[in-house]
């Protein structure tokens, strides 16, 4: 810049100053009291909400969480997902956004994508990832949309067999998509069959997924499978995608690679999605992070001992485990030899501060009064449970089924009349339940916030 530029610069800096500062000091801002109730707390803005949020913290640190979906996260997760990234809207993908402002969001959603391909161990020059979506449903629906046309078929496991409601379960009153049921009685997948099936139908895509399963996927022979007839395969790893994490890989040929990153990226946003949630991206790109660790490694190890503790603990209290057992994080029991239904029994466990869910099993005709009952070993094992810890879990579940068992004789055949019979009074058997379990699960830590924080502690 040149000397009379550099004069003519500093004057009209000079000038802005005094301009600014007028502007700063004149106006009267007396009436602008929003800013201090926004940078207000919680207790102070809505004590309503914070009473209710403390009695969650209540209520998961004195109960028995063993619904497998669900776990724990870890206190940094908790502060990226409500951290200020929540703030910012972000139409379209790193580099190419609808809205200015975005250059750190785009730093955290493309952390977030290098991390997630080095957990799985994917070279970032031949593999794609996209975290935008939601949830597990409209990511598959996306994949459904970048891969598949109209009235497409799609061949997964039917609802009562493990599969999940957005694998295409239909009805015989209420077509979704084109499903295959490929179980033996033994409850695992039939894999002869399932090839059978896909080369008389042949569909343009199998899902390889699923929500209530509890073995491992045969992912190598349904690639075959798919291949032989033409099909995509979609791996739905939502649940068993912890585990697979730092697991080494046995050695296996050059894989066939497919350019779809752009439809499934165009399926996502503008297809099917608008802004992502990017205080949820902050917070995976966390969990990513820690799930590279050492510790993480050692916890996924004992979420499956955990799980074989859990299911051989029933099966010695006389429970029929679906499958005979697991090799995951999952364990489904069938109730139906108890006498008894998942849906009495969900309620029961619930009233005792045990969260287990109510669950189809092969055979069954309603997913609101299924036979089964879905448990898993994550959000405990986050607590820091052990085998010995889940064998008392496997009592403590055995007798609210017992008492289950003993209030549907006493209601009849009615889950309505069931269900008024507990509202009317929770059975003393129920309460003693409840008092063993609380004291049971107060024993072990809190995840995501400390104990010494919490409103109820009783």
């Amino acid at each position: 810049m040149q000397e009379g530029s550099q004069r003519a610069f500093a004057a009209q800096a000079a000038t802005n100053e005094e301009e600014y500062e007028r502007f700063a000091t004149e106006p009267d801002r007396s009436h602008v009291t929003w800013p201090k109730v926004l940078n207000a707390p919680l207790l102070q803005v809505d004590p309503e909400l914070y009473d209710i949020i403390e009695k969650e913290k209540n209520r998961q640190w004195k109960g028995l969480e063993l619904i497998p979906s669900e776990n724990f996260v870890s206190s940094s997760v908790m502060e990226a997902v409500g951290s200020v990234m929540t703030n910012k809207y972000s139409e379209g993908y790193p580099g190419a956004r609808y809205y200015g402002g975005n250059e750190f969001i785009d730093m955290a959603e493309r952390l977030c994508q290098k991390r997630a391909l080095a957990a799985f161990r994917l070279d970032p020059a031949s593999w794609g990832v996209n975290v935008q979506s939601l949830s597990g449903s409209p990511a598959n629906f996306q994949v459904y949309t970048a891969l598949l046309q109209p009235h497409d078929r799609i061949m997964g496991l039917d609802l009562p067999h493990g599969g999940h409601l957005s694998h295409g379960f239909q009805t015989d009153t209420k077509k979704i998509s084109a499903t295959s049921i490929f179980f033996e009685e033994t409850g695992l997948i039939d894999y002869d069959a399932l090839e059978r099936s896909a080369v008389l139908f042949r569909p343009k895509m199998i899902v390889a997924g699923a929500s209530a399963y509890t073995r491992h996927y045969d992912y190598p022979r349904m690639r075959a499978i798919a291949d032989r007839v033409g099909a995509w395969l979609l791996a739905d790893m939502a649940h068993i995608s912890g585990l697979g994490v730092r697991k080494e890989d046995p050695k296996t040929k050059a894989p066939i690679m497919y350019d779809i990153e752009d439809k499934i990226n165009f399926a996502v946003f503008p297809g099917l999605q608008g802004g992502p949630h990017n205080h949820t991206i902050s917070g995976l790109a966390c969990a990513l992070h820690q799930a590279q660790g050492a510790e993480y490694k050692a916890y996924q190890e004992q979420v499956l001992a955990n799980s074989q503790a859990l299911a051989s603990a029933l099966s010695s209290h006389g429970f029929k485990l679906v499958s005979g057992g697991t090799d995951n994080h999952i364990v489904l029991a069938d109730l139906r030899p108890k006498g008894v239904d998942g849906s009495r029994v969900e309620r029961v466990l619930e009233l005792a501060h045990i969260a287990a869910n109510k669950n189809t099993v092969p055979g069954d005709t309603s997913a609101l009064v299924p036979g089964g009952l879905r448990m898993g070993s994550p959000a405990l094992t986050s607590r820091g449970f052990v085998e010995k810890d889940f064998e008392v879990v496997a009592g403590l579940v055995s007798r609210a089924v017992d008492i289950a068992v003993e209030l549907r004789k006493a209601s009849g055949p009615k889950l309505k009349d069931f269900r008024e019979m507990l509202a009317k009074e929770v059975p003393a058997e129920v309460l003693a339940l409840k008092h063993d379990v609380e004291s049971f699960a107060m024993r072990f830590p809190t995840i995501g916030f400390e104990k010494a924080s919490m409103r109820y502690k009783d």
